[in-house]
């Protein structure tokens, strides 16, 4: 073979070895029934056009590749956001350790989350005992404050009562009466994760709010519910300066910025940040609170309503000029804060560095996927940069979102031939794309498959983000995130422009 202990090659390398080509071929031969490439080369043509479009469009129960993933990873990461928070998967331990890597995988951090380790006898005779010991386990193991439970598709499908298993946990087998454990259902047949988050964040805040006497009283501070978000990290960061500099006091529900930034010093943090029990308590007594995802926190706003007499209000990634400026302007009513010169100053620099790169971005054809929030963040940006938008599509957006998303684009020039995709997946994309074509694709790294297929690149601006480093710690939130996000366009399009004119040698210029 071609390695050994002295000599060990990357499999990039190793498998395009002629032992190991020779190896694949005999594979394909002996095992694969293969067609002639020619045969193979034709079919895949025929993917790419109109008529396979619209055959594909006409699929009504089968999902290929959707853009979402399911809810219980949506409430492990809102779990993993409060202080000493233990998230416990009620199902199998293959869900809870899809879960953890693919956290783990996005930020480049161990994810800690427990199972209750569903198996064949727990899907007939239900899964009782599973969640009582592990209760009991995890709460002498792990000394958590919180142990936050959610389900998986078979508590589900079974019918397990959380509500009903945490009080015979509690009643009848020996768990700590007075430990708090909030709990969500959260099935992963229906919705997907942005959902999982809500609920998790909604019934976690209400678990601690009830139980605290007499009605809420209205403070100076407000709540922020910072919504599914893979570059929370460093977003989370971002809003806290902004609102620091205006003098807002302020709680984040649900603050992962810590837990999945841990520094490598010789001590391991299960626990980093996050949320504390006493600042839940506070943030009942809060003068607002505001959403930076609408369709992340549709039910943690409903409740806070219901509980408070509480301003809500819903954003969607208020990224770039307007939607920053929205934002900020509402903090300001509603805390009567004045917005400091200093972030004046930042959105300034972020109009004329828009305005030094207008020319290579203006009228450039982008598509954008992702979660509805996203979608409609990053389209507003774009629109904002005088790039025209080809295709926008979530999977997990419905028509209220698609609503918003025309108005929308129905007021830039922009827009108007934008189409607009609700629950669509990237087979979907793939044949939108094939037909109707952009110079660029925004979204996650399951994108790639695309670039890969069709010659389009990619570019990362959404959860997960895989297949590249530390994208997660730059904002891309705010004026700095606009900036950020600004610059990742530029490269992509200069990237770009430098490929397709290397080998001519025309117009490779030194300076853009």
């Amino acid at each position: 073979m071609p390695q050994s202990a002295d000599r060990v090659l990357d499999h990039a390398t190793l498998f395009r070895e002629p032992e190991y080509e020779a190896m694949f071929e005999t594979k394909r031969d002996a095992f694969e029934c293969p067609h002639p490439e020619e045969k193979i080369q034709e079919v895949a043509d025929w993917t790419k056009s109109w008529e396979y479009r619209e055959k594909n469009f006409s699929r009504e129960v089968l999902t290929v590749n959707p853009a979402k993933a399911c809810q219980p990873l949506g409430a492990v990461f809102a779990a993993a956001g409060f202080d000493r928070c233990l998230s416990m998967v009620h199902g199998s331990q293959g869900c809870v350790a899809y879960y953890r890597s693919h956290l783990a995988r996005h930020f480049k951090e161990p994810c800690s989350a427990v199972s209750t380790s569903m198996t064949e006898d727990a899907a007939v005779f239900g899964g009782l005992q599973n969640l009582v010991d592990g209760l009991l386990n995890a709460s002498a193991l792990y000394d958590p404050q919180i142990i936050a439970v959610s389900t998986t598709c078979m508590a589900e499908v079974i019918g397990d009562d959380l509500n009903s298993f945490v009080i015979q946990a509690k009643e009848k087998g020996g768990f700590n009466q007075a430990f708090p454990v909030p709990f969500a259902h959260t099935p992963a047949f229906v919705g997907s994760h942005i959902n999982g988050y809500d609920v998790m964040v909604k019934n976690i805040v209400s678990h601690f709010w009830e139980k605290e006497e007499g009605d809420a009283t209205p403070g100076e501070a407000i709540n922020i519910v910072p919504g599914f978000d893979g570059f929370a990290v460093a977003n989370n960061r971002e809003l806290t300066r902004m609102l620091d500099l205006m003098g807002v006091e302020h709680t984040l529900l649900s603050d992962v910025s810590d837990v999945f930034d841990t520094p490598t010093d010789g001590t391991f943090r299960m626990y980093a940040g996050g949320t504390t029990i006493d600042e839940i308590k506070a943030a009942r007594n809060a003068k607002a609170t505001l959403s930076l995802q609408q369709w992340c926190s549709e039910k943690t706003l409903e409740m806070v309503a219901d509980a408070t007499s509480q301003t809500t209000q819903a954003f969607n990634c208020p990224m770039g000029v307007t939607a920053t400026d929205a934002f900020l302007m509402a903090i300001s009513e509603i805390t009567s804060k004045p917005i400091p010169e200093s972030l004046e100053l930042e959105r300034g620099r972020l109009v004329d560095a828009m305005t030094d790169s207008q020319s290579w971005l203006h009228g450039r054809k982008m598509a954008v996927f992702g979660d509805p929030d996203f979608v409609y963040g990053m389209t507003a940006f774009l629109l904002e940069l005088g790039v025209e938008p080809v295709h926008c599509l979530s999977t997990n957006g419905g028509p209220a979102w698609e609503k918003k998303m025309k108005a929308l684009l129905a007021d830039s020039p922009f827009g108007t031939e934008t189409q607009v995709w609700p629950r669509k997946d990237l087979w979907h994309l793939r044949s939108l794309l094939a037909t109707e074509p952009a110079e660029f694709v925004i979204g996650s790294s399951h994108g790639k498959f695309l670039q890969q297929d069709l010659g389009i690149p990619l570019i990362r601006l959404t959860f997960p983000i895989f297949d590249r480093h530390h994208h997660h710690r730059f904002p891309t939130l705010g004026y700095q995130g606009g900036l950020r996000v600004l610059v990742t366009l530029l490269d992509a399009v200069l990237d770009k422009l430098d490929r397709d004119t290397e080998k001519p040698g025309i117009s490779y210029d030194l300076t853009r």
